[in-house]
């Protein structure tokens, strides 16, 4: 057999499978499962706003591009920075010690150059829309990067909340695209996310206890044991029981689903004060985070499409 009629494959194969490991590493650098998760609430905060303010989507759909592009650029931004100054944490960390920058795939210098740029990039497409829009995308980076990551992220139990403050400005950012977000339906998506949150982050800690520990970042769990953490989850989901009734402008059959939700969340949390298999409880109580608020954000689109006779 010829050996050049095998050679063709296996430089086809090593430059496939060079173009996954990138992909993957792309992946991970912009950890594209949360940067996907936050996407949604600009969009939803954007749709809202053409809906309570009777605008067409069709005359404002490069204005939604900006939006969409702006907020996934300083995101991107945010996250990729992030990598950067927690690579040595995250060497210990078995779920993300096959980064990029651990890896040394990527040199510290080309993502700390890479995140720099995106943010930049972004906040000037922002600031193409509308100041409050680059405002709120500006209180959502400056606290995720530097209040979050750089500052009370290893020392402080209370990084999860100063986290969480990063997430719920997504809807605002899609919102003031169009309208002033001194308004009470973007204020509730804003707090629903930042509520959601909590019970969220404190499941991740409780799977990842050990992690966690090892790499000495001060998450609830880890600093206050698992019998806290649960309480906490219960009380921050109890607290999202009262707020679709302020979203009632959406209609009856939103505010009695959004309920079910929240009930059906509030009976896992109380489940964890009974169980013997805490961890098998957290990765139930993630996934039901995890759809929770996929469900919440998709519904309000849904319940506010227009119906066409």
């Amino acid at each position: 057999m010829n050996k050049n009629s095998i050679a063709a494959p296996q430089n086809g194969g090593g430059a496939a499978l060079a173009n996954s490991t990138l992909f993957s590493d792309l992946r991970s650098l912009f950890k594209a499962p949360v940067l996907i998760a936050n996407v949604l609430p600009v969009f939803t905060g954007f749709w809202l706003a053409l809906y309570f303010t009777g605008a067409s989507f069709n005359d404002y759909w490069d204005l939604f591009l900006l939006t969409i592009i702006g907020s996934t650029l300083v995101m991107a931004g945010a996250l990729v920075i992030n990598n950067w100054y927690d690579v040595d944490i995250d060497t210990v960390m078995d779920r993300t010690k096959n980064r990029p920058t651990v890896t040394g795939h990527f040199s510290l210098k080309t993502v700390l150059t890479l995140g720099i740029a995106l943010s930049i990039l972004g906040f000037i497409l922002l600031l193409f829309i509308t100041v409050e829009a680059a405002i709120y995308g500006f209180i959502g980076w400056f606290t995720y990067v530097i209040l979050y990551t750089m500052w009370s992220k290893r020392r402080y139990t209370l990084n999860t909340v100063i986290g969480s403050v990063s997430g719920a400005v997504t809807p605002l950012i899609g919102w003031t695209a169009i309208e002033s977000g001194f308004h009470m339906i973007p204020i509730m998506l804003a707090l629903i996310l930042f509520i959601f949150q909590m019970p969220h982050t404190f499941a991740i800690a409780i799977k990842k206890y050990d992690e966690y520990k090892a790499a000495g970042v001060a998450m609830l769990p880890v600093v206050y044991g698992l019998a806290m953490t649960k309480r906490q989850m219960a009380v921050y989901v109890a607290c999202l029981l009262p707020l679709p009734f302020y979203l009632a402008p959406l209609g009856t059959t939103f505010v009695i689903l959004a309920t079910l939700l929240n009930i059906g969340w509030l009976v896992v949390s109380i489940y964890g004060f009974f169980t013997k298999n805490d961890l098998k409880w957290a990765h139930v109580n993630f996934l039901y985070s995890v759809n929770y608020i996929t469900i919440m954000f998709l519904m309000m689109v849904i319940v506010t499409l227009p119906v066409f006779s």
